[in-house]
């Protein structure tokens, strides 16, 4: 990716969505419970980006899906989804029609079998507009920015508090 000099921010003005979703594995050797799980993510990730595309096309209604990050831990792999409200994302959360209710249904049948052997979680948060913050210096595209249309130049029109604090 080509790193970008300068210094940018997100250009989105309207209200975000963040959705930080995890999955911790405690019991190593059960692999036939955590393997599954941890493949349920990139066959949803994929779905949406999908959707995404085929939206931007005009082929399909835009879940408001708007862009993920994967990152990976000593706790574990966590991915960033940004998502254009919690409403869209509860909404693809529960639709029969998508991959999630599927994936949802058989990691509560293998947690039954041996619980805690691994462990998900999400945290969601509903970001007003006006209310994101974004600085990026020296990067390639990347979180909100990349999710909304890409990085753009600081502006005194646009620029983030923390630019207004650093001069």
């Amino acid at each position: 990716m080509t790193i970008l000099r300068g210094r940018l921010t997100h250009h989105h003005d309207a209200e975000v969505a963040v959705l930080l979703i995890g999955m911790r594995v405690n019991r190593w050797w059960r692999v036939d419970l955590w393997l599954p799980t941890f493949l349920a993510m990139p066959r949803m990730l994929a779905e949406l980006e999908r959707n995404r595309v085929a939206a931007g096309r005009g082929e399909a209604e835009h879940l408001g899906y708007l862009g993920a990050r994967t990152l990976f831990g000593a706790g574990g792999p966590t991915v960033v989804q940004y998502w254009r409200s919690t409403a869209d994302i509860y909404r693809y959360a529960g639709s029969p029609a998508q991959s999630h209710r599927v994936a949802w249904a058989a990691f509560n049948s293998r947690a039954r079998r041996a619980a805690g052997a691994v462990g998900i979680w999400h945290e969601t948060y509903a970001v007003p507009a006006g209310a994101q913050e974004s600085i990026y210096v020296g990067m390639p595209p990347t979180g909100l920015a990349r999710a909304t249309g890409g990085p753009v130049p600081v502006t005194p029109a646009n620029r983030p508090q923390a630019a207004l604090r650093q001069g």
